[in-house]
């Protein structure tokens, strides 16, 4: 390389010294090395693909930079190279190179417009070309592409055979069944069989193959299909060998149906399928195929060729090709009611279609009973043995010449069918019906249901003269237009033709390419014959369904151009022709009908003929640009499908379009704004549409770059024309703006989401064009001047797309036009509402969509309050604004950035962030958004309990009231409500619904409630009253005898900076789930945060964890305090009770062993803290998340030391009660028990406590603990009258060879007694004599007597039954309880004291 410093050594020109074709290859391998990395996680095919690709690159580089290959071999080996880079990048997804005939890339600068353009095309085929190539090498193609790459599909079968004992010759019918629709969707495939069990074909041995055609995307998308295969026998009227007499042959009869779901095969969730229906049955083998009938016959030629059977669908594929001409008529015997006239019962009704020309000519061998068999002229239906209504639902195709179907219809003759040969002939035919195939406008029989008459047969020779009936109405509808009642069961006479009783119903379809059911478009087709109607049917072209027109695009396209052509003199129907092609090309543009854009190109390429067309039409396309009132039709010509219209149109009409600009009057400001006006609309739809494709990047860049120099050329006449208040045009002004945000933001200019070298090769040739046109937006707001108050709120929308593009310049010089706009609202309305409200709502959705990072929130939150700051009114408000958007900025970006991650709870924790922002900020409706975000991720896990209260937070923003329901109340389409008292019913149904399955019965009993009060008295729905209240009676039910499982708790601790910011150094209380253990939430726990480190204590942690880069999760088992209703005022049922001890708690605790202080080595309990923690949740549990965040609160030692106490003593009681009702109960456990506390080394467990609290300088260190030392020693002297009763129940129990532990524990326990007594005062305890005294009166108290008794009871006050009455004694399985409280205050018994007697 040379370089080359000019003047001073201020830049640096570098010029390398390699060929162009070394420089391309160098940059390729770069570019490609870095997508080969990426490749080897996602495809390793691709990845040894482009690796080889990269090797011959390589090798053929070096053989070029060696120097030393021939020119001709040169030549060749550079043709090689770029084919290869031409073809790597189409496979990568690359830009398309764009080259000259001596595979140099072309300069866009030195190149004109059309060169480029006629380049890319080439260059596109090419690189086209080489792929197909590739493709034909490549023997395994990827079915799913193939699939997706047409329009059409068949279903191929093969059937193997029929294992089923028929006994007679049969008929086996196979076709599709929509079981949903209750429909068949295709032709019969009919296979002939034989009583020997073989095809009666037997050519066809082994080759009974047929495929069910013209299937589609629809298709595939139904719910369910079926293969249905029906069998009907052939002979006998019953199955029975009698020879006394000869029976009737030939006669069709049921005999079985069998039915499979291919649903998966036709969705190609199962490719090849061996099917049987049973073990005896029918054998199929079933394949789902891509194409047309002609693609399958050139791709599968092993499975399907000219002799295999082609079942149509019954109804037009989705794409009709030109040539494609299609003449059926599918007719259904539906069902008939037949009067059994003078028969005992009912006849055997066989039915015989045929069809018949106006002269009474039958027409041979076009009705055909299916695919596989030969045509035939008359077809019998299936007979059914003595039934008056029978229901056939058999399907013929019907295939007449096109020239004779306006002379035919079709005729049905009904004839009593008998067992007998010889009665059977004398049968003869008793009935007739028919319908003619045209109407008497020119139509087809409508598709559908045909109630036919029956017209009685009494002589068999008015068959054969088709005049007596065809003048008759054929339908009870015609029957009634012409004055007859259709109804009644007499019968009428018309003409020389009877009615009959009877009935009878068909159905037709009618798919054709020839004949059309509407009359409009079939005046368009048959235009000769009524000249003078063409105007009007031109006009009511525009008026068909779309679905009809593309069903005979080639024929109305064929019609439109001769009418143009065989009318070349004259002008009077050019325009109504042009109109009538736009709406045909808007229809193929429109999504529902663009599979049929490639028949319009086939029709274009191979059919189209009319050539002096062009002339025409060219000048009624001049006529409409000349007429810019008109502004419809350019509307609908830039909506052609592809980018191939969108250039036609764009060749012929720029130039014109340029003419008429020229032309224009330069001081009339209203046609300048009219042009300005279409010009903005034209640009911003060429813009979106992507008229080239993606990889023609110079093209894309080169169209950019006119758009830019046009855009600010329009902009200087704005400003000159359009600025002061006289000539103001808003709606010009606003599509300028709309224009210009919409090309900064077009996919093709964002150069962040390109490659470095794409990247570097845009800026280095065309620079940032988003950052010039922002400028040119920003400079264009601040000349608006006083209009800047108009585009209030509505252009900040727009603005803040602007700003979001990630580009620091751009931003910066944008992000003040906020600033301006709450400066103009605030000046116009003293507040800034309408900004603020519009820029949070869009800056959701913006952020949602991708856009927006830290830099930009962090640019925002400095630009916007260094402006704020320095502005006299808005400092302080609009400091809260710039805030409040920073913090919503915050939740948003953590939420887009979890919102594809696949751990669910991290999308919830985000969630709930943002939601209880914007019900913070008092956003309802963005609020009710997320809060069906967050109950659809409770739904997706099961967690039907979250998803109930997370509904409930929508319901509670609801009255029962009449009141409207706003629209972002309802932003489900679920949801059928007009007031908010119907729609809050709803949402209950639902909650209780979700309650319900999560078990949780409670909480919906008491939404049940609420919803009953509606009900009864409000709304008066006593059906739906009923129905609740059967569903409260069930959840009551389910509570008592349901076993429900107990989640644990568990603290969870994420510590250290590795964590999100929602989660970081926070502590959580989650609910486990249903026989969670810890180990198993733990690892479910590092599962998600695989980068985590589990500590290994359950202390806090220090600040060097906190701060540390890493991740630290500290996880252990919390304990749920029960928090018990206050409407349990008296003793209920556990089964009730358990249900709150893990729900509805708020308050979970955790209790460690700590030393505070130095060892004291004569007393180790004086510093032996117990530290309980107590975690108390913002929210209970459960609630919207199965986790919330806590606090905690630190217990002293002197706390624990009381319920230490007071759990002891409780232990003992309940020991002690236990033995009571249950004599038989083994005494070991109440030993060990009282031993342990009886013996002098413990001497009651409370000696340390007196030497660590009941010190006087305790006391004086800590004043505030009196009352808890009282109850402590009050809880160390109730344990005395305890142990006394469980050492009496024990030597009541004890054997004799444990006497002498006994007596050694009662010497103790005097010893005890007499200390504690002696320190603490005596308390006494009802003995058990005189509780089961207690407990015969109040059980037989019956309120007629007083009943009194007497008690000792020591005389401290404070001491009477203070301990013993709050227990509960049970004796004989009866509860009973007194509250000592009451006692105390009197209010059950009175004051008393020793001697009392107690009164009841």
């Amino acid at each position: 390389m040379h370089s080359f410093l000019p003047g001073v050594l201020q830049h640096e020109t570098v010029i390398p010294n390699e060929l162009p074709l070394i420089q391309e290859v160098t940059t390729t391998l770069r570019e490609w090395s870095i997508i080969w990395r990426q490749l080897y996680v996602v495809s390793i095919k691709m990845f040894r693909s482009v690796r080889h690709m990269i090797y011959d690159l390589i090798e053929w580089r070096s053989q070029i930079l060696s120097g030393t290959l021939p020119q001709d071999e040169l030549k060749e080996l550079k043709k090689k190279v770029t084919a290869k880079i031409d073809y790597g990048n189409r496979i990568l997804d690359l830009d398309l190179v764009v080259r000259d005939e001596d595979g140099n890339i072309l300069d866009p600068e030195q190149t004109s417009t059309i060169s480029l353009f006629r380049a890319h095309e080439i260059a596109s085929k090419q690189v086209e070309e080489r792929l197909q190539e590739e493709k034909k090498q490549n023997i395994d193609i990827n079915r799913q592409a193939k699939f997706a790459a047409t329009p059409s599909f068949a279903l191929f079968v093969n059937l193997k055979n029929v294992v089923c004992k028929i006994g007679e010759d049969a008929e086996v019918l196979m076709s599709l069944y929509d079981p949903l629709e209750s429909k068949f969707i295709s032709e019969n495939y009919l296979v002939r069989w034989s009583s020997c069990g073989l095809p009666k074909d037997i050519d066809r041995l082994h080759n009974l193959r047929a495929v069910f055609t013209d299937l589609g995307s629809k298709d595939l998308k139904r719910e369910k299909i079926s293969f249905v295969c029906q069998i009907v026998r052939v002979g006998r009227m019953e199955l029975r060998d009698n020879n006394t007499r000869k029976l009737t042959s030939g006669l069709r009869r049921p005999f079985g149906v069998a039915v499979m779901d291919v649903t998966d095969i036709i969705n190609g969730k199962e490719y090849f399928n061996n099917c049987g229906f049973c073990t005896t049955g029918l054998w199929v083998t079933l394949k789902l195929l891509p194409g047309d009938i002609h693609q399958i016959r050139k791709e599968f030629p092993h499975l399907v060729d000219r002799s295999t059977a082609v079942a149509r669908k019954m109804g037009f594929p989705e794409i009709i090709m030109p040539g494609d001409v299609r003449n059926d008529i599918y007719v259904t015997l539906v069902q008939g009611d037949f009067d059994k006239g003078s028969k005992t019962t009912a006849k055997n009704v066989e039915v015989t279609v045929s069809v018949y020309d106006e002269d009474g000519k039958r027409l041979e061998s076009v009705i055909f009973p299916g695919a596989g068999d030969e045509a035939i002229s008359e077809y019998k239906s299936v007979i059914y043995y003595q039934v008056k209504q029978p229901r056939w639902f058999e399907t013929v195709k019907v295939a007449i010449p096109i020239e004779d179907v306006n002379r035919s219809h079709l005729r049905f003759t009904f004839r009593h069918r008998s067992s007998q040969d010889s009665k059977d002939k004398s049968e003869k035919i008793f009935a007739l019906a028919f319908v003619k195939l045209m109407r008497y406008d020119g139509t087809t029989l409508r598709d559908g249901e045909h109630d036919l008459i029956v017209y009685k047969v009494e002589f068999s020779k008015k068959l054969e003269d088709a005049s007596t009936y065809l003048s008759l109405p054929s339908t009870k509808i015609e029957l009634e237009e012409k004055g007859h009642s259709a109804t009644g069961k007499s019968m009428q006479n018309l003409g020389s033709c009877t009615i009959s009783k009877d009935s009878f119903q068909i159905s037709t379809l009618v798919c054709s390419t020839k004949l059309t059911q509407n009359v409009d478009l079939l005046g368009l087709l048959k235009w000769r014959s009524n000249t003078n109607l063409l105007q009007q049917n031109l006009k009511q072209l525009m008026k068909v369904d779309g679905g009809e027109v593309v069903k005979f695009l080639q024929d109305t396209l064929d019609a439109l151009f001769n009418i143009m052509m065989e009318n070349s003199e004259s002008e009077t129907f050019d325009t109504l022709v042009f109109d009538a092609l736009v709406f045909i090309i808007g229809l193929i543009a429109d999504r529902k009908f663009q599979h049929f854009n490639p028949v319009l190109e086939t029709y274009i390429k191979k059919h189209f003929s009319a050539t002096l067309a062009y002339t025409k039409l060219t000048k009624v396309l001049k006529t409409y640009v000349d007429n810019a009132e008109k502004c419809g039709i350019t509307d609908q010509l830039f909506k052609g499908p592809t980018q191939r219209h969108v250039q036609i149109i764009m060749e012929k009409l720029l130039r014109t379009v340029n003419r008429t600009v020229i032309s224009m009057g330069r001081d009339s400001e209203l046609i300048v704004s009219d042009f300005l006006m279409e010009t903005f609309i034209m640009f911003k739809n060429l813009i979106g549409k992507n008229v080239y494709p993606f990889d023609w990047v110079i093209m894309n860049m080169m169209q950019n770059k006119v758009f830019l120099r046009a855009i600010n050329q329009y902009a200087d006449m704005l400003n000159k024309k359009f600025l002061d208040q006289a000539n103001f045009e808003l709606q010009l002004w606003n599509n300028y703006f709309h224009l210009a945000v919409a090309f900064l933001t077009q996919e093709s200019l964002q150069l962040e989401n390109f490659s470095s070298a794409k990247r570097a090769k845009i800026l280095n040739k065309y620079g940032d064009m988003r950052r010039q046109i922002g400028f040119e937006i920003r400079d264009m707001w601040y000349n608006l001047g006083q209009h800047k108050i108009k585009f209030i709120p509505e252009m900040v929308g727009p603005i803040l797309e602007m700003t979001l593009i990630p580009e620091t310049e751009l931003r910066k010089a944008t992000i003040p036009i906020f600033f301006d706009m709450m400066q103009c609202e605030f000046h116009s309305t003293r507040s800034f509402q309408m900004f603020e409200n519009e820029i949070i709502t869009k800056l959701d959705h913006e952020v949602e969509g991708g856009r927006g990072d830290e830099q930009y929130k962090v640019l925002f939150d400095k630009i916007l309050l260094e402006h704020c700051r320095k502005h006299k009114y808005l400092a302080k408000s609009g400091e809260t604004f710039v805030k409040l958007v920073v913090r919503l900025m915050e939740r948003l970006l953590d939420y887009r950035t979890i919102m594809h991650d696949e751990n669910k709870e991290n999308r919830m924790s985000c969630t709930v962030n943002v939601l209880n922002f914007y019900k913070e900020i008092e956003r309802e409706e963005m609020y009710i958004r997320y809060l069906y975000k967050l109950c659809d991720l409770h739904k997706e896990c099961d967690n039907y309990t979250e998803a109930a209260y997370t509904l409930l937070l929508h319901a509670k923003l609801l009255k029962w009231s009449e009141e409207a329901c706003a629209a972002h109340l309802t932003q489900r389409d679920g949801y059928q409500a007009a007031t908010q008292g119907q729609l809050k019913d709803q949402l209950y149904q639902e909650i209780i619904h979700y309650f319900d399955k999560g078990k949780m019965w409670e909480e919906a009993i008491a939404l049940g409630k609420e919803l009953a009060e509606q009900y009864e008295n409000e709304m008066f729905d006593y059906e739906q009253l009923s129905e609740l209240l059967r569903k409260q009676a069930q959840f009551y039910e389910n509570i008592v005898k349901v076993i429900r499982p107990k989640p644990d708790y568990f603290a969870v601790g994420y510590y250290g900076q590795g964590f999100p910011t929602f989660i970081r150094n926070k502590v959580f209380i989650y609910r486990g789930k249903e026989y969670e253990r810890r180990e198993d939430f733990e690892a479910r726990l590092l599962t998600q945060f695989p980068n985590a480190e589990k500590m290994k204590t359950t202390s806090p942690p220090g600040d060097d964890i906190k701060n540390s880069s890493g991740q630290y999760i500290q996880c252990f088992t919390v304990k749920p305090k029960l928090d018990l209703p206050s409407k349990f005022h008296r003793p209920v049922s556990e089964q009730i009770v358990s249900f709150y001890r893990v729900n509805e708690v708020q308050r979970f605790e955790y209790s460690r062993p700590v030393r505070k202080g130095e060892k004291n080595p004569d007393n180790e309990f004086a510093n032996m803290w117990i530290e309980r923690t107590i975690y108390v949740t913002a929210y209970k549990l459960p609630g919207i998340l199965r986790w919330f965040e806590v606090k905690s609160v630190e217990i002293s030692p002197l706390e624990n030391a009381i319920e230490t106490m007071q759990l002891t003593n409780d232990k003992i009681n309940n020991m002690v009660q236990q033995h009571l009702n249950d004599p038989n109960l083994p005494i070991n456990p109440l030993s060990m028990l009282l031993n342990g506390i009886v013996d002098p080394a413990v001497m009651g467990g409370f000696t340390n406590y007196e030497k660590a609290f009941f010190t006087d300088r305790y006391m004086h260190e800590h004043p505030e603990d009196h009352d808890k030392i009282e109850k402590l020693k009050d809880l160390i002297a109730w344990q005395i009258p305890f142990l006394a009763e469980g050492i009496r129940i024990h030597g009541e129990k004890v054997t004799e060879a444990l006497r002498p532990f006994h007596e050694r524990m009662e010497a103790c326990f005097r010893q005890l007694k007499d200390k504690v007594e002696k320190q603490y005062g005596v308390r006494a305890v009802v003995s058990y004599l005189l509780t089961l005294c207690f407990l015969d009166i109040w059980n037989s108290f019956k309120f007629k007597a007083v009943v009194c008794f007497s008690v000792t009871i020591p005389t401290d006050e404070k001491s009477k039954v203070d301990y013993c009455w709050s227990s509960c004694f049970c004796h004989s399985n009866k509860l009973f309880s007194v509250a000592a409280s009451s006692l105390r205050h009197n209010q059950v018994f009175g004051g008393f004291s020793s001697g009392d007697l107690f009164c009841i």
